[in-house]
């Protein structure tokens, strides 16, 4: 019983330090919201450093994070992590399968080839309905599970680099 306790807390000092980009889409601004303090809950209880930018829409999310990833990057400022957030609900015209498709196949491009860990908390609902049973903080917060997966992930190239 004594060994998992032990194993979380030695999973938790191996992310100690470690830099998040934050990237939220606005679109939605109470929905942001929402899933941005989930997710700023989550990680400052994993007390790293969260950077956040806001952007417009969801399409902007994975621009908006190549961009910061490069700048600190050459800054000599590395993230370990990504956090992207935001909200695009269907409407009339097939731009919603647009932005959706989009969005999540530039993240995965980026994360994959940057080898750098993402957590997507990208809602892509039906109704705003649906869109806040996925963004309360008391019913499941996206932006703490999109968090909780960004770290899990940061663990994992943590313990690889060392071993």
């Amino acid at each position: 019983m004594n060994q998992p306790a032990q194993k979380r807390r030695s999973d938790e000092t191996t992310i100690l330090g470690a830099r998040v980009l934050l990237v939220e889409a606005r679109f939605h601004e109470a929905i942001a919201d929402e899933l941005v303090a989930g997710a700023l809950d989550r990680l400052d209880t994993a007390r790293v450093k969260v950077e956040p930018v806001r952007v417009p829409g969801a399409l902007e999310i994975p621009i908006a994070a190549a961009i910061r990833l490069q700048a600190a990057l050459e800054a000599g400022l590395p993230f370990d992590g990504v956090v992207a957030l935001g909200c695009v609900i269907r409407g009339e015209t097939e731009h919603f399968e647009i932005v959706s498709h989009q969005s999540a196949r530039a993240l995965m491009d980026l994360a994959v080839s940057r080898r750098i860990a993402l957590g997507n908390g990208i809602l892509t609902v039906d109704t705003e309905e649906q869109a806040w049973a996925r963004a309360r903080r008391n019913e499941g917060n996206a932006g703490a599970a999109a968090a909780s997966a960004a770290l899990a992930l940061i663990r994992i190239a943590r313990s690889t680099t060392r071993a």
